[in-house]
Parts: structure tokens; sequence; C-alpha cells
């Protein structure tokens, strides 16, 4: 009896370590929202990373986290490292990529509650006297990742906050155009 039990938890073990080792390795995450600005007032929201604490979901989440900013003020090579709660951790990003009022690209190197690096993306496209912004990150999923992935859906969970972001990101620059 006892064999059979042990044999039927390796089975199930088995099986599920095959279910997460099937499960996509890359993953990416979008979502947009059109602004009534041109791209060069919205990309200058996301460029310099002291305009973030305005709109970012995360800053909300942990009002006394320790910022710091290094490099140049804004765009290549521009550095915002954070430190706060359990809710929002521990990183660096740096950009990597500036393209006026077009793209930016940022690395993100998350250090606690887990060690991870991914990549952001902004994409800022006028639509007339709009402009459509995508915000993205991808990155690739160890086996912890995707057996976490399992149970939690990332692109819901994380989705929500970019959509947060947004929405924010939409009132901090439409309400400055109504000065």
């Amino acid at each position: 009896m006892l064999k059979k039990i042990l044999l039927a938890v390796v089975a199930i073990v088995l099986i599920l370590v095959i279910v997460v080792a099937l499960q996509p390795s890359k993953f990416r995450i979008a979502r947009s929202i059109t602004i009534s600005a041109p791209p060069a007032e919205v990309f200058g929201q996301v460029n310099d990373f002291h305009e973030w604490q305005e709109w970012s979901p995360w800053a909300k989440l942990d009002p006394n986290a320790k910022a710091t900013f290094e490099g140049p003020g804004s765009g290549v090579g521009a550095v915002f490292k954070w430190s706060g709660n359990d809710e929002v951790g521990e990183g660096v990003m740096t950009i990597i990529e500036s393209k006026p009022s077009d793209l930016i690209r940022i690395r993100l190197d998350f250090l606690k509650p887990f060690q991870d690096t991914s990549e952001a993306e902004f994409t800022f496209k006028p639509e007339g006297d709009k402009t459509l912004v995508t915000w993205s990150m991808s990155g690739e999923n160890g086996f912890v990742e995707k057996a976490f992935c399992l149970v939690m859906n990332m692109d819901k969970m994380l989705g929500e906050k970019f959509d947060e972001g947004l929405g924010n990101m939409k009132t901090v620059v439409e309400r400055s155009g109504d000065k």
C-alpha cells in the first residue's frame, strides 16, 4: 500500500515538473491608452524618472520607499533605484534607449523579493492631436517563474498595474495641458 502511494506521489510530481517545463519561457505584457497631448509631452513623463512619482502605480504602494537617481537627468543612462516595502521590493531601472517622442527602453533589474531582469518599453504613436502610448514588459521565465505563472496570472496582475499607471499618466499630462 505504501509503495502504491509513493508511486502515485512520484507520478504526480513528475507530471507537474513536465507541465511546468512545457510553459513558455518568454513573456510579454502590454497595455495601451490614448492621451490628449502630443507625443513630446507624454514622452517627457517617461524619459525623466523624476516624473514617475506622479503616475507610477508602485509609488503609491509605498510612499516611504527610498528613491535615488543617478546619471543624466533624463534619457539614456538615467538610473532610478528604489527600495521599499514587500509590495514594491528593491531594484534598479536604467534607460537603455531613448528616441524622442517615439520610444523608450528600460532595463529592469529586480533585487528583492527576487532577482530577475526584464525590459520595459514605451512607445508613443501620434493619432491626430493625441498620442497612443503602449507600455510593455518582456523577459524570460525560469523554472520557478513558470511554476508561479501556473497559479498566478501575471498578465492580469501586472496588466492591471500598467492600466493604472497609464491612467494616472493620462490624468497628469492632460491636467498639465489645461494650465
